[in-house]
């Protein structure tokens, strides 16, 4: 059930992270916040998305016909994987859409209530045990052993060294013609002095960032700027980056240097224009129209410039795809594994040396009625324990690309975790 939630609509939304166990969707203050947890699903696999997509269906077809549940997931990056995919439907979600604020509760049967005032009130009271029932830094991760005595930010499976030498395996692919694009990620370990505040990580990264979509789900942290398909009655969006500029490089003294290094950039170009055509080309069989940038424009961000092209789309009148279904079509984009998509996949696994887990792949969340949206997981990271947080970060790497420049512009992708984390 649901009510009218006029506290969400007074406060930024970002006012209610008070707990980190709380599943995030935020961009401007305004998204979903859920708590609790009514039903959960994991997948690994090939057949990851399926499995999730099919016990949420039956989860609708139990649920009473004006019944409004929302979910939050969070997809592998690949299907070798061993790290697991949820489905996450809270136990209460606060949302707030233009200014419009609704509380949604999952009630148990046996709660008791004479009218809809008492039902309000039993969930305002719900929803506060529900924000106090997982202090900053206690979700049950394992403790590190031993401690760091300060923080510091550390080695991953990928040094830097390895990193540019996968670079220069990568070039080499694709200059023998086997490879168009690739993209490349890499690691490195946070470690934390002090318990993770999850809570506190997610507010600094929602109003430095407040033109990307700041998440979490269940340990997976980060503000991403690029959005692989939002659909909302009918409507299907999406925002595809590839090309990448780090501002501190930028002089101080040339206000067209973002756009001269990037949209005049044959490089930058040539990467972009490959994402463009790996999205249009897999969402057209599944809409009616699409409309797509004719040129990119730069966004830019307070750690980086990207190249960025919107896309918009009419869904069909009959039987459309949900948020879920496009996601898995569309996943993995050529902005974060290359072209062609099945053959760079294959090099990922061969060439990177890690697992990138959740790290890249979908993220987001899906209503009963097929709406959702679904970011690709980056600028951010894992929280593996109380302690340490995996950072990830990957670049687009073509003919002209090289080695040192990539090895920098990942460590630019970083630089948001690492402000938010106080490093």
């Amino acid at each position: 059930m649901s009510f009218d939630f006029a506290p969400a609509a007074h406060v930024p939304l970002d006012d209610f992270l008070t707990t980190d166990s709380a599943l995030v969707w935020l961009r401007h203050s305004e998204g979903m916040v859920g708590f609790g947890e009514a039903f959960s699903v994991s997948a690994t696999g090939e057949h990851r998305f399926e499995v999730l997509r099919t016990r949420w269906r039956e989860l609708l077809d139990a649920a009473a016909p004006e019944a409004e549940l929302f979910a939050f997931v969070a997809v592998a990056f690949s299907s070798a994987s061993e790290h697991e995919s949820r489905l996450v439907v809270p136990e209460m979600v606060i949302r707030k859409v233009g200014g419009e604020a609704q509380l949604f509760w999952i009630r148990s049967e046996d709660v008791p209530a004479e009218s809809e005032t008492d039902l309000y009130h039993l969930a305002r009271s719900r929803l506060a045990e529900l924000q106090e029932d997982s202090a900053p830094g206690h979700l049950g991760f394992p403790d590190v052993d031993p401690l760091p005595a300060e923080d510091r930010l550390t080695v991953g499976q990928v040094n830097d060294e390895q990193y540019k030498a996968a670079i220069t395996s990568g070039i080499e692919l694709i200059e023998s013609g086997e490879l168009t694009k690739l993209v490349l990620a890499r690691d490195a370990v946070a470690e934390l002095a002090q318990p993770v505040q999850i809570a506190r990580v997610l507010k600094e990264l929602s109003l430095r960032y407040r033109d990307c979509w700041t998440y979490s789900m269940r340990g997976l942290i980060g503000a991403t700027p690029e959005m692989l398909i939002q659909v909302i009655n009918g409507t299907a969006r999406a925002r595809v980056l590839a090309g990448t500029l780090d501002r501190k490089l930028a002089p101080g003294s040339d206000p067209d240097y973002a756009k001269r290094a990037l949209t005049d950039n044959e490089k930058q170009r040539h990467e972009h224009q490959l994402a463009i055509d790996s999205l249009t080309t897999q969402l057209r069989p599944y809409v009616t129209h699409m409309d797509a940038h004719a040129e990119p424009f730069v966004l830019e961000l307070p750690n980086v410039w990207h190249l960025a092209s919107d896309v918009t789309a009419i869904m069909p009148a009959e039987n459309p795809p949900s948020a879920l279904d496009l996601a898995e079509i569309l996943h993995p984009t050529a902005a974060v594994c290359g072209t062609p998509t099945v053959r760079a996949a294959q090099e990922i696994l061969r060439l990177e040396g890690m697992d990138r887990g959740r790290y890249a792949g979908p993220v987001g969340w899906i209503d009963s009625h097929g709406n959702g949206e679904f970011g690709i997981a980056l600028r951010g990271g894992i929280v593996e324990s109380e302690h340490r947080i995996r950072l990830f970060a990957g670049c687009g790497i073509v003919g002209a690309s090289d080695p040192e420049s990539e090895l920098a512009e990942s460590w630019a992708k970083m630089r948001p975790m690492k402000q938010a984390l106080s490093l």
